[in-house]
């Protein structure tokens, strides 16, 4: 009986090693496993420091989460980072390409910032969990009139708390090469606080990651953090330029840091 628990230890290396497509399902699997345990972990680290839902969790989250990239063979490159150097309430947005945007967003989360994430993640178990514990606000992606109301409660929280939010204003995952327009609610949001906006860029992860091709190699990611954009003065009638405007900066930026992030990890074999 021994035996039979050597062959899956020997075969797991191999596999590794010649199969692509197991090495994606081991990382993906890897990742959601000590995802959930880390949540485990943090449950009641969070509320022995802060007796429940505080955005100051983040800090123990954010402390957990970092060494990640390691196991799954990813290194990040951050430019930018004066741009942070902001006191008081600000909008961060980025765009969205796949659950390793956590990874990133850990990276470099300023304090007393939390995120603006869909209703469904506070149902994935202990993740969920230490999502609500963390402060992240939840919106109904399917109703628009909730997705306001909760927009416009965040706007005043931020104020009030003085907290800075994170939201992907693309509203969905996308790995197509490009950026989705982008939906306004992160611009309502600024501008009811009357808060700056500062664009965070991912650059493409093409070049070590495709889901449908089932390819997840090691590879390099380019964080490039823009300078802030004013809000103040504009009201609801300005949302739309300001979205235009962000829009085209950061696929701008998108564009120039994934050519560069291709050329130094090389283009990924199908």
């Amino acid at each position: 009986m021994d035996v039979l628990w050597v062959i899956p230890l020997l075969l797991i290396p191999l596999l590794m090693w010649t199969s692509s497509t197991f090495v994606f399902y081991f990382k993906k699997c890897f990742y959601v496993a000590w995802m959930m345990c880390l949540a485990l972990l943090a449950i009641p680290l969070c509320i022995l420091k802060s007796g429940g839902r505080d955005i100051e969790n983040m800090r123990i989250i954010r402390f957990l989460v970092r060494h990640v990239k390691y196991f799954l063979g990813l290194r990040f490159e951050v430019s930018g980072w004066e741009h942070l150097q902001t006191e008081g309430p600000y909008v961060i947005i980025s765009n969205h390409q796949s659950s390793l945007d956590v990874l990133g967003l850990m990276e470099i989360l300023p304090d007393r910032c939390t995120m603006i994430a869909k209703k469904e993640l506070i149902y994935a178990g202990t993740v969920g969990l230490i999502c609500w514990l963390g402060g992240i606000v939840f919106i109904n992606r399917k109703k628009t009139s909730d997705a306001k109301s909760v927009m416009a409660d965040a706007a005043k929280t931020m104020l009030d708390d003085q907290i800075r939010l994170w939201v992907f204003p693309e509203g969905t995952r996308n790995q197509r090469g490009d950026l989705l327009p982008f939906k306004k609610g992160a611009f309502h949001l600024a501008v009811q606080a009357q808060a700056p906006i500062i664009p965070v860029v991912f650059s493409s992860y093409s070049s070590f990651y495709l889901r449908k091709e089932k390819q997840f190699n090691s590879g390099t990611i380019r964080l490039k953090i823009l300078p802030k954009i004013e809000t103040k003065g504009m009201t609801s009638d300005d949302v739309s330029s300001l979205s235009d405007k962000s829009f085209n900066l950061m696929r701008s930026a998108f564009l120039d840091i994934s050519d560069s992030v291709t050329q130094s990890n090389g283009p990924l074999r199908h």
